[in-house]
């Protein structure tokens, strides 16, 4: 079955979290509803989150801008065009480039389709998605998330994301993957809303100092 949220239903589904789990409760009641962060299922948006791999979110967007400012219009075409020279002004790594190139010949060659994407099920657009080079397990994760909304998504390959649960339920540092992956599950069939009330928790507890 493939479960999804939209604009309609995520402030629902967060009140109903906020119900289930008092530390998410917490969350709302101290920062209100977590924006529901959404890309368009686009070419773009997946070389956005392959420049966010173990990057800032911040260097990211100012090579995706860099990349859109230098092809005038981020395409698999246009990648295909750029020398390495040119990848590199744009502030994207050797191997970074490998990954976005190898994306955009799967995209160009038709090996991958993303308008059928919202027709599949989770577990077949990871198999998809993983069989390219440098398109892991948490870039699916984001890909499933934000651009697809794919309800119960708990990404815990995620920095920002595992810290904040860890700060939020007082957890030890040690806790294991397995753990968290077995707290997050209290969160089915809504761990990718879960997940963006603890981004919202991360970033809004940040900017408090």
């Amino acid at each position: 079955m493939i479960r999804s949220f939209s604009e309609k239903t995520f402030r629902r589904i967060c009140n109903q979290l906020g119900k289930r789990d008092p530390h998410l409760a917490g969350v709302l009641d101290a920062y209100g509803h977590p924006p529901m962060w959404t890309r368009t299922n686009s070419f773009e948006s997946l070389v956005h989150i392959i420049l966010e791999q173990q990057v800032s979110l911040a260097s990211a967007l100012a090579a995706l801008k860099k990349l859109q400012d230098y092809t005038g219009g981020l395409t698999p075409e246009s990648i295909l065009k750029l020398q390495d020279t040119e990848m590199r002004a744009c502030y994207v790594s050797r191997q970074k480039m490998v990954y976005i190139r190898g994306l955009a010949a799967a995209m160009v060659s038709g090996v991958l389709d993303l308008r059928g994407m919202h027709q599949l099920p989770d577990g077949i657009i990871r198999e998809k998605l993983t069989s390219l080079k440098g398109i892991g397990n948490w870039t699916v994760d984001v890909y499933l998330m934000f651009v697809l909304q794919r309800a119960d998504i708990f990404p815990v390959g995620d920095l920002a994301a595992v810290n904040a649960l860890r700060r939020l339920k007082a957890l030890h540092r040690e806790t294991s993957r397995d753990d968290l992956i077995a707290i997050a599950a209290n969160w089915a069939p809504h761990r990718t809303v879960a997940t963006m009330i603890l981004w919202h928790y991360y970033l809004s507890a940040k900017e408090r100092g």
